[in-house]
């Protein structure tokens, strides 16, 4: 659908620099192969207690952000049920019940049982990775690969997980000053998980899965995007697991997770999403000091790139960071700071960089897609505003800050300074803002002063010359204002086995393969100064049953 061809030659006569820049409409025909093979998720049914269950009540639609190229219209690809407080907290009592204390049948099962009835999970989901992975394009504009990946990189997280649970379980009796002891890991509840939008399937999963390992209960919250895919699960999660065990609640977050929380009924909270969310609902439940709480929240990540970086890798690592699926990840870089010295020469490389980035529908290889989780609205509003203080897109003859309804080109924002909102908000697009320090002091008072602490990137030389002591100090600034820092590579969260933490605002509890399994489970042990009598206790234990 590109209109006539004599209206295809007047434009290829216009001379911009602007077609040399890939960026096409975030639209699909009616007429294309992708469109026929669109997907229609009916979210209009409940798991809770057991049971997928039709219904009849309130639905949203959802609507993905590619638009129809005939009609200019968002392309419906499913809809998702509404439920009410009723509903929700029908959905914690479902899995307090099957929970029971501890005496519920999940929480009894043998570590090898539960991991058979994850494994059997993991074959149902499998066998439906195609449509999830379809799904998952849709609704939320991950390309090709990237919607792939966040599938299979569950997968192979999930076999980690089952590899870690069975090392911690394998530990035998200890004797310490003549008192003998076995220690295990046992479950702590309920779960209430809160997925986000960015990463529904894959973050969803990594505090879901680890939860169930270790024999806990849980209502999850389905994204309001991105939620397609789990309502595509429901059913394995009725087959695999007993009543109440896996429960799904759909429909307003505001609505119906502080009944949940109000119910005194929740023991661990894992949630994906912002600070100020995670406080209100925190304080929703009536004794606070109980909740054992997973949070990956709020990030502002800060390269530094310094005098003697080396500027090809500092540009394609800063790029990768800024820009993969959009910027919207909590983990991108979402601010660059370069030493003046070398300031005027990375941009000019950094915007040639940016330029050969494709942008347009997900179906492909597009580098930059439709934003799902962030608006192109905000992203103007932060452009405007760094312009409208003395800032100017340096991309923009190349076409940064395209906007074509859900499409935003990345905008290389220059000189950003403290005055602009781009200096400490986070944006979560593809606004990438770049400041310049003259001395160390302004990257480490920036440091000092966030109200996040993820993780932060340094460029410097790619080679093993003499120690310097300005790396040095910056490195440890890093190390102690952010979690992770990240020598000539882009900010990310894998490997899967090395922590993921955050400091301040940006996160509470590691995930980590093992550190999460810590994380829903509580040590619990028994000890006696008769050996003997221990392990008679033990023998038919559910607890204990292996020493």
């Amino acid at each position: 659908h590109h209109g006539s061809s004599s209206f295809q030659r007047i434009l290829e006569q216009i001379p911009t620099q602007r077609a040399m820049v890939q960026i096409t409409k975030p639209e699909i025909s009616q007429e294309s192969e992708t469109y026929k093979k669109r997907p229609y998720v009916d979210g209009a049914k409940t798991l809770i207690g057991g049971e997928v269950k039709p219904w009849s009540g309130k639905c949203a639609e959802v609507l993905s952000p590619v638009y129809c190229a005939e009609t200019n219209e968002k392309i419906p690809i499913g809809r998702q049920a509404t439920l009410t407080p009723t509903e929700a907290v029908q959905a914690v009592e479902a899995a307090a019940k099957a929970w029971n204390r501890g005496r519920g049948e999940w929480a009894t099962k043998t570590l090898e049982q539960r991991v058979a009835a994850v494994e059997l999970l993991m074959t149902r989901l499998k066998a439906k990775r195609s449509e999830i992975v379809s799904v998952l394009q849709w609704e939320i504009c991950k390309n090709d690969a990237d919607a792939a990946k966040e599938f299979d990189r569950t997968m192979e997280f999930i076999s980690a997980l089952i590899g870690c649970a069975r090392g911690f379980d394998s530990q035998g009796m200890v004797c310490e000053e003549g008192v003998h002891a076995l220690l295990k890991r046992a479950p702590l509840g309920v779960m209430m998980n809160l997925g986000p939008s960015n990463y529904p399937f894959n973050e969803t999963y990594a505090t879901l899965i680890p939860a169930l390992l270790m024999g806990d209960s849980i209502v999850m919250k389905v994204p309001n995007t991105g939620g397609l895919a789990h309502f595509l699960t429901m059913e394995a999660y009725a087959e695999c697991f007993p009543a109440g065990v896996v429960n799904f609640v759909s429909g307003r977050g505001r609505d119906t997770m502080p009944p949940c929380m109000e119910t005194g009924l929740v023991d661990i909270f894992a949630f994906i999403g912002s600070s100020k969310a995670a406080d209100s609902l925190v304080k929703n439940h009536p004794q606070p000091h109980r909740l054992k709480n997973l949070l990956s929240l709020d990030a502002k990540n800060l390269a530094i790139v310094m005098p003697d970086a080396d500027l090809d890798v500092a540009v394609k690592e800063c790029l990768a960071g800024s820009t993969s699926y959009n910027g919207q990840r909590c983990t991108a870089i979402k601010l660059i700071m370069v030493h003046k010295s070398i300031a005027d020469k990375f941009n000019e490389k950094f915007c040639a960089a940016v330029s050969g980035l494709s942008a347009g529908s997900p179906f492909g290889k597009n580098n930059i897609t439709p934003l799902a989780s962030s608006t192109t609205d905000y992203m103007k509003e932060l452009t405007d505003d760094a312009t409208s203080k003395g800032a100017k897109v340096l991309n923009k003859e190349q076409g940064g800050g395209h906007l074509d309804r859900t499409l935003f080109f990345p905008a290389v924002v220059y000189p950003v300074t403290k005055e602009m909102q781009l200096w400490h908000a986070e944006q979560f697009g593809p606004v990438i803002p770049i400041a310049t320090y003259d001395n160390l002091e302004e990257p480490i008072s920036w440091l000092e002063g966030m109200h996040f602490g993820q993780q932060s990137a340094i460029f410097t030389s790619q080679e093993a010359s003499a120690p310097s002591a300005d790396l040095a100090e910056l490195l440890d600034v890093c190390a102690l204002n952010t979690c992770r820092v990240n020598l000539n590579v882009q900010c990310q969260r894998g490997p899967d086995v090395f922590p993921f933490a955050g400091r301040r605002s940006s996160a509470q509890g590691t995930i980590s393969v093992s550190e999460v399994l810590r994380a829903v489970s509580v040590e619990t042990m028994v000890a006696s100064k008769n050996s003997d009598v221990l392990k008679r206790a033990c023998q038919g234990s559910s607890v204990f049953s292996k020493c």
